[in-house]
């Protein structure tokens, strides 16, 4: 799913234009960075945390060339799931997997 697709499926859900989703979804991230740049985590509870983190120069190799270069000191996003969000990835592996069981046990019933 892309930012319009997004767009889209809340507009539909909730009602409201394209135009307005648009705009509270732009300053729904606009929020975020600022508040990323001033070195804030955002925590949205169940859903999860975006925060900055710094990443020290290291040394690296160009992968073509195999020649050694210094990857530069840099501040990186970084979101860590919560507990609600990680619990809805898991679920339908949860449910597919009680599935794949059901039809195991119903292939041992038919084999005895």
């Amino acid at each position: 799913m892309d930012k319009t697709e997004l767009i889209s499926a809340v507009a539909d859900k909730v009602g409201l234009s394209k135009k307005q989703v648009r705009e509270v979804i732009n300053e729904i991230l606009s929020q975020i960075a600022k508040q990323l740049v001033l070195g804030q985590k955002v925590k949205l509870v169940g859903f999860g945390t975006f925060s900055k983190q710094y990443r020290a120069a290291r040394d690296g190799r160009n992968p073509r060339t195999g020649e050694r270069l210094i990857i530069p000191e840099r501040h990186v996003v970084v979101f860590s799931p919560g507990s609600d969000l990680k619990q809805q990835v898991q679920e339908p592996m949860q449910q597919a997997s009680q599935s794949q069981e059901d039809a195991d046990n119903k292939q041992d019933d038919k084999k005895e």
